[in-house]
């Protein structure tokens, strides 16, 4: 026991916590990103990374359900705390650290989780088919993956997949297709251990490739709050895409916040194009400008564009990532300075970044970042994503510096009929 309590205790000096962002709930979620960092503890990339759930808000059914997958894909020795504002970071988080390191609830938690086949089973309901009832599974085993660090990046990978679900998955048109003499073995052919098989479609190239429907969030790293990106994927390439925002997020208004959520989305891409100490540097200039009165980030955040100027790698990876021209810009919703490649669009976030808080300790208000300015309608972001592969696909959104997603108007129609 003695043994297995020092280890414990050794363990959660290095916790890895995934932390989840309720809609409306992101100032939470920079805060307990702030005290996760202080403590020397990581961000997890994967619910399979994770040591501690930091859910940050209260989560609607929809989000809640999501939640609970993610919740069950985690590994132990788990703990989760649930932090409905700023000031409670500090003791959720304390109390997530002696939950870490109680090695009996561990134990128990093992012995009384459920198994694979049961959750498999719960979500199924009774009477359901073989291959049915994978609505809410997440298959999330590629969000983990290693992008190598900023020189070696490689943007074809699958990075912060979430696979969260099968819905609309069509498992129709296999009735003439032979099987080879198993045609005694019924579904269970079709779906190896309970997990529907993908079916073929033309490709661009006119060749025929597996497609697989899969959904992509809610619950993702450098993901914007809320989003299901509903996908039909060849390969790793978007060949179609829904979205929709679960439990809808609520409007909020600062002087200081429009700055910081900015600041806060060049950290994502940063991170997303795999240059982690460009992106911490961004977390930290991010929360001085939380500060009130606090006029270091002005210059913290110059000597940081300076850098990202400075990067050859930085240049050639996103040039020419997605596009936009003026037209593409208007009919999509989006703002003048979404024109351009991914590139332009994070040197026009910092660009602005720079001014809304040079404007903020000047006080004038009055030219500071408007957040109303930084919407994207569900129904636009499909067209954003199609075509491309799942890694680039996240670095575009990210580079759109969006602060708040409205449902579109085929999002209205399907939830009213």
């Amino acid at each position: 026991m003695g043994l297995s309590d020092a280890i414990a205790r050794s363990a959660s000096r290095h916790a890895h916590a995934l932390v989840v962002e309720v809609p409306g709930s992101w100032r939470t979620r920079m805060a307990a990103e702030r005290s996760l960092f202080a403590r020397g503890w990581r961000l997890a990339v994967s619910p399979a990374d994770a040591d501690i759930l930091v859910v940050c808000g209260e989560p609607g059914p929809g989000l809640a359900k999501a939640i609970e997958v993610v919740w069950h894909q985690m590994p132990g020795p788990r703990v989760r705390v649930d932090v409905h504002g700023g000031d409670e970071v500090g003791a959720r988080l304390d109390e997530a650290h002696t939950g870490l390191i109680d090695t009996d609830h561990h134990r128990r938690d093992a012995q009384q989780r459920p198994t694979a086949s049961e959750l498999l089973a719960e979500q199924a309901g009774p009477g359901a088919e073989s291959h049915g009832g994978h609505e809410g599974m997440d298959h999330g085993g590629h969000e983990g993956m290693d992008h190598g660090g900023h020189e070696g990046m490689d943007h074809g990978g699958h990075e912060g997949m979430d696979h969260g679900g099968h819905e609309g998955m069509d498992h129709g048109g296999h009735e003439g297709m032979d099987h080879g003499g198993h045609e005694g073995h019924g579904d269970m052919e079709m779906s190896p251990g309970g997990i529907p098989l993908a079916e073929g479609g033309e490709d661009r190239d006119g060749l025929e490739m597996d497609v697989l429907q899969v959904r992509f969030g809610p619950v993702l790293p450098h993901w914007p709050a809320g989003l299901v990106l509903r996908c039909s994927l060849q390969g790793d390439v978007i060949v179609e895409a829904q979205a929709e925002v679960v439990d809808g997020p609520p409007r909020q208004e600062d002087d200081v916040i429009g700055s910081a959520r900015g600041i806060d989305n060049i950290a994502s891409l940063l991170a997303l194009a795999g240059w982690d100490d460009a992106a911490a540097e961004a977390r930290r200039i991010r929360d001085t400008a939380l500060e009130p009165g606090d006029g270091a980030a002005g210059s913290e955040l110059e000597r940081l564009r300076r850098s990202v100027r400075r990067s050859w790698t930085l240049r050639w990876s996103l040039r020419g990532v997605r596009r936009l021209s003026d037209e593409d810009a208007h009919a999509r919703g989006l703002p003048a300075d979404a024109v351009g490649d991914t590139y332009d669009r994070l040197i026009g976030m910092l660009d602005r970044a720079v001014a809304g808080v040079a404007a903020t300790a000047a006080g004038n208000t009055g030219t500071r970042t408007n957040d109303a300015g930084r919407t994207l309608s569900t129904d636009h972001l499909a067209h954003l994503v199609m075509g491309l592969d799942l890694a680039t696909a996240r670095l575009v959104l990210a580079s759109l510096d969006i602060h708040e997603l409205l449902a579109g108007q085929a999002e209205h129609e399907v939830s009213h009929g």
